[in-house]
This record gives C-alpha cells, structure tokens and sequence, in this order.
C-alpha cells in the first residue's frame, strides 16, 4: 500500500507541475503580446499592394520606446520614427490604423498615408497624428 500513495503523490505532483508550467507559458506569451510583439490582421486596401487585407502584420511594441498599455505616452522613448516606417497607430478618432510615416512634423506629430492613395483614410482627412499615438513598427507581413 505504501508504494501505490507514494506513486499517487508523484503523479499530483507531476500534474502540479505541468499545470504551473502551462500557466507561467500564459503568462509569458501575454507579456510578450502586450508589451513587446503583436501580431496583427489587415483589414482593408489602404496599404495594397504591400499588404493586403488579410494579412498578418508582425509588430514590434518597443521598437520606438516603452509605452504602458493604456497609457497615452512613452514612458521612455529611444528611437524617433522616420519617414518610410510602416506604423501601426490610432487615428485621432481612436480607430487602428496600418500606414507608412510620409513626414515626420515639428511639435511631435506625423503625416501617415496609405500606399493605394484612393482607397485610403488618413493624414490627408484626418490631418497630422501624435507620434505617442504609435502602437509600434510593422516589423514583417506574412
């Protein structure tokens, strides 16, 4: 008898383990979503040809700085964006938004446009953006 509770013991232990292991994997995946990498779906023609609707969008949460989820600033920033970067941002409307950065303004805004100008909402009706407005870099489209 002893042996079948030492055995029951080692098999709660064993699922202890894998529970807490799958729970820490959770935990980390939703770090990195949150505030390192993102992926992200196209939806829309404002960026064709380069992406399509239907697209995955890797972006890089931190390649411009650390930015809080929720927050409306960077707590720290360490690169500016350039003109040509393909940005995920809101709009001054609140909606998100995948376009490249044309010019990058005085006072800390930008001009984002589409690549397919016909089918594209952007700077050009909504005027220039914050650039603490950026959610992060598109990094690769798959």
């Amino acid at each position: 008898m002893g042996s079948t509770a030492a055995h029951g013991n080692e098999k709660a232990s064993r699922k202890v383990s894998i529970e807490k292991t799958i729970l820490l994997a959770f935990i980390v995946a939703l770090f990195i979503k949150i505030f390192i990498l993102d992926f992200m779906i196209a939806d829309g023609y404002s960026m064709s040809p380069a992406i399509k609707p239907g697209t995955i969008l890797v972006v890089c949460r931190v390649f411009y700085g650390i930015r809080l989820p929720g927050a409306s600033t960077y707590l720290i920033r360490w690169r500016v964006p350039n003109t040509g970067d393909v940005v995920v941002f809101y709009t001054p409307l609140g909606e998100v938004a995948v376009k490249r950065l044309a010019e990058v303004l005085p006072g800390g805004k930008f001009f984002a446009l589409g690549d397919n100008a016909s089918q594209s909402y952007d700077s050009r009706n909504y005027g220039p953006v914050p650039k603490d407005n950026i959610i992060g870099r598109v990094l690769g489209v798959r």
